[in-house]
């Protein structure tokens, strides 16, 4: 079976929930997504206002605080928001190259070695038994290793144990200075132990395999690979082992794509609704190819050098623009003439968004507003 690149696209955004905002309640529609990219704190829930019908912001504050929701450094060592039941595969599956990113570098520069690690670790996550500050957790390891030493000795650590972000506060449950505690604690569903850190778990793999074709699938091998900053080797043996669990179709390039038997692949000519997605929006993210939703030309306007992805309008499914809280309103920057009905369609995203964001933060994301000098223009309204 061969499936178009636009029958890909609408595959995606049903699987995300952007087809259409269902009414699930937050724990079940993070489950449905799969991972919500978290490094900025309102991401999240801008995404699942994208995402869920009649979204309240206190649910997803609940999760967090309930820790069904959980907030840690995962795929892409970058911090994503994932259901609970997840973290533990999705943790086990990214150790390897969690110790490889985080133990090298400033922490081997400081002199300190894996062996450290593998000293420090345990008592760290026992210090984290309750939520701990960065300072709290850099003074913990300078009693440790001196205080010369103890940036070094946590910043490797903060990524490669297993820690959960807690909750800090107003308005977006994290704010810029975070708290950490041990997975584990506090009924979480993780046992707070670090797995063999050299070993890649190959059932923690097919389990993260299976849940990413869930949410963003049909999928290549180099897709998986990107998503999870896993080598593409054992990724196809992953693959193979699920022999019966995916079924394989044609790319529009004639690639190998994997999925899940029976999952939802819209027509090609399914309608697509016009939403305002969040800075670092998973959907963005998730391929190695990503002109399944960016158009190429576009890519490097909102992926910037620094890794920052910003905000964007999506337009029958792709990108089109950006947009950007203002005190007046909705800013939107398209990138190429768009319909009357897809800017009407923008105008109610925006209402909808403006009344959504004066409860928590009216200008989020402010702090980006520098990159609007670098962009191209075609039209720019003020919604």
């Amino acid at each position: 079976m061969t499936i178009t690149a636009r029958e890909l696209n609408r595959a995606t955004l049903s699987r995300q929930l952007l087809l259409e905002r269902e009414p699930l309640s937050v724990p079940d529609g993070l489950r449905r997504v799969v991972a919500l990219q978290a490094q900025h704190p309102a991401s999240p829930y801008v995404a699942l206002w994208n995402r869920l019908a009649g979204f309240d912001p206190a649910g997803l504050d609940a999760a967090f605080a309930g820790r069904s929701a959980v907030k840690a450094t995962l795929m892409r060592i970058t911090l994503h928001a994932v259901h609970a039941d997840d973290y533990p595969d999705f943790r086990a599956a990214m150790q390897p190259t969690l110790y490889g990113a985080r133990l090298g570098g400033r922490f081997a520069g400081a002199g300190l070695t894996p062996a450290d690690a593998d000293a420090l670790v345990p008592d760290l996550l026992a210090f984290a038994d309750r939520p701990r500050t960065s300072a709290e957790m850099q003074a913990w390891a300078g009693e440790r290793v001196g205080t010369e030493r103890k940036d070094a000795a946590w910043w490797g650590p903060k990524g490669y144990a297993a820690l959960h972000h807690a909750p800090t506060g107003a308005p977006w449950s994290f704010g810029h200075r975070p708290s950490f505690v041990a997975a584990g604690t506090a009924g979480t569903a993780g046992t707070g132990a670090v797995p063999a850190a050299k070993t890649l778990d190959p059932h923690a793999l097919r389990a993260l395999i299976l849940r990413y074709l869930a949410g963003f699938g049909p999928a290549s091998v180099a897709d998986v690979a990107q998503f999870a900053m896993v080598q593409r080797a054992p990724v196809r043996a992953a693959l193979r082992e699920l022999d019966g669990a995916v079924e394989e179709l044609r790319g529009p390039d004639g690639d190998m794509l994997y999925d899940l038997p029976g999952a939802s692949r819209p027509p090609a000519g399914t309608p697509a609704p016009p939403r305002l997605m969040a800075m670092w929006d998973s959907v963005l993210l998730a391929y190695a190819d990503r002109g399944r939703v960016i158009p190429p030309a576009y890519r490097p306007l909102v992926i910037r050098r620094n890794g920052d992805v910003l905000p964007t309008l999506l337009v029958d499914g792709h990108v089109a623009g950006v947009w950007r809280p203002t005190a007046e309103g909705i800013e939107a920057t398209a990138f190429h003439p768009l319909p009357p009905a897809a800017w009407e369609g923008l105008a109610e995203e925006a209402r909808s968004l403006t009344a959504f964001l004066a409860g928590r933060e009216t200008e989020v994301y402010s702090r980006y507003h520098h990159w609007w000098a670098k962009l191209p223009t075609s039209e720019a309204r003020l919604l």
